[in-house]
């Protein structure tokens, strides 16, 4: 491997150190390893060095990753007051926030004007301009346009192709222009073309995505500091796929924007920290089928949801020593919870699980604690960060007592 290679595989991973983390801290446990945060960062501000990377909190908004990113160089984009929240403690100074919600919440739009009133707004609707000016609010604002064209992994994650987010492009410069006339400050533009972008035919949609913001641009009667070109970086979750082209998409979006005097703006989440985590989980059932053999373990959809919501693919691997020497079987890794949908890997070749094995889950650092949930009344799991040889807790695992104490 290179010292920053483009992608890192679950192989990668030294099973000798996460079966330890799994000795020390228990299962389930996400790891997240800073390290190869900073160098994912650190491969972005290279593809776009004259771009401002804002990082997208809700990929993870641990208070370790955060404090990471920020020491690397970033800034932060917010989708909720709680995302704004994180990066003010973790150190973000509120100048250095985008906070890019959708149908925001009075008490979301409330909190933000009291403790980050030096942020930028990106609204997508009128109504929340309407809303802001009620509040007396005449600060930094820019426009999310919906472009119309969406891609990504997933239907589920192509936000440029949903009429949720944005104001439709053909409108975008008069609502820039309306929102210059009421006093605002006008600042810049916003397109996102969704989540896990890949392929070659993302890359076309991405560029898509940008040449509406151009024509946007082009036609707003107020001068622009920065385009946003959003972000949605993929990252291989199957072991066939290969990386994205990262260099191309920044040449792609620079040759779009060249005529355009205006900043860039990128908003890597799931490519900056993906890789950087792993989800362990100790097998304690194997029940043969007349299928696949099913490998009972202690995470499920309430500790990593994507696969039940998505049906969204991660790699496993189970970690312990003499797993090379078993035979392989046809194994579905399936959890404790009482659905059907609580399957984490279905129909994988692996070695033949035994009670107590440690498996590894890939490409979770990325939406996989973000979405965890109490369901089944299931504790929450711990996080563990590794950095520099070293590593440490930054995440508590719930007691059961810390299920019932928000309650009266």
């Amino acid at each position: 491997m290179t010292s920053n290679p483009a992608v890192r595989r679950l192989a990668d991973w030294s099973a000798a150190e996460l079966r330890a983390l799994a000795d020390e801290y228990g299962t389930p446990l996400y790891v997240q390893d800073l390290d190869r945060t900073r160098q994912n960062f650190d491969r972005v501000a290279a593809a776009f060095p004259d771009a401002d990377v804002h990082y997208a909190v809700k990929a993870n908004a641990g208070r370790a990753v955060l404090r990471a990113l920020r020491e690397a160089g970033a800034s932060a984009e917010c989708a909720a007051a709680g995302e704004v929240f994180r990066a003010i403690e973790a150190g973000y100074d509120p100048r250095e926030v985008h906070y890019t919600a959708v149908n925001p919440p009075d008490a979301d739009l409330d909190y933000v004007l009291d403790a980050a009133p030096e942020a930028t707004f990106v609204v997508g609707a009128r109504d929340t301009i309407d809303r802001l000016a009620e509040r007396g609010f005449a600060g930094r604002l820019a426009l999310r346009v919906h472009p119309g064209v969406g891609a990504g992994h997933s239907a589920d994650v192509a936000t440029g192709a949903d009429a949720k987010f944005g104001v439709p492009h053909d409108e975008a410069a008069s609502v820039l222009g309306e929102a210059a006339e009421r006093g605002f400050d006008v600042v810049g533009i916003h397109a996102h073309v969704g989540s896990g972008m890949l392929d070659e035919s993302d890359v076309a949609s991405h560029r898509e995505v940008v040449e509406r913001l151009v024509e946007v641009a082009r036609e707003s009667p107020v001068d622009l500091s920065f385009v946003d070109v959003g972000g949605g970086f993929g990252v291989p979750y199957h072991p066939q796929e290969e990386p994205l082209d990262l260099e191309s998409v920044a040449a792609t979006t620079r040759d779009v924007l060249a005529d355009v005097d205006a900043a860039i703006v990128v908003e890597p989440g799931r490519y900056l920290v993906a890789d950087a985590g792993v989800l362990l989980t100790e097998v304690n059932t194997v029940k043969p089928t007349d299928g696949a053999t099913l490998a009972g373990v202690d995470a499920g959809m309430t500790t990593l949801l994507r696969p039940a919501l998505y049906g969204a693919h991660h790699e496993v691997r189970s970690l312990d020593a003499d797993a090379a020497d078993r035979d392989e079987d046809l194994v579905s890794v399936v959890g404790p919870i009482c659905e059907s949908t609580d399957v984490l890997a279905e129909d994988r070749r692996l070695p033949h699980p035994e009670r107590g094995d440690l498996l590894a889950v890939g490409n979770a650092g990325a939406y996989g604690i973000e979405m965890v949930s109490q369901y089944n009344s299931r504790p929450r799991p711990a996080v563990v960060a590794v950095e520099g040889g070293d590593d440490r807790l930054v995440r508590e695992r719930d007691e059961l007592s810390t299920l019932t104490a928000p309650e009266r």
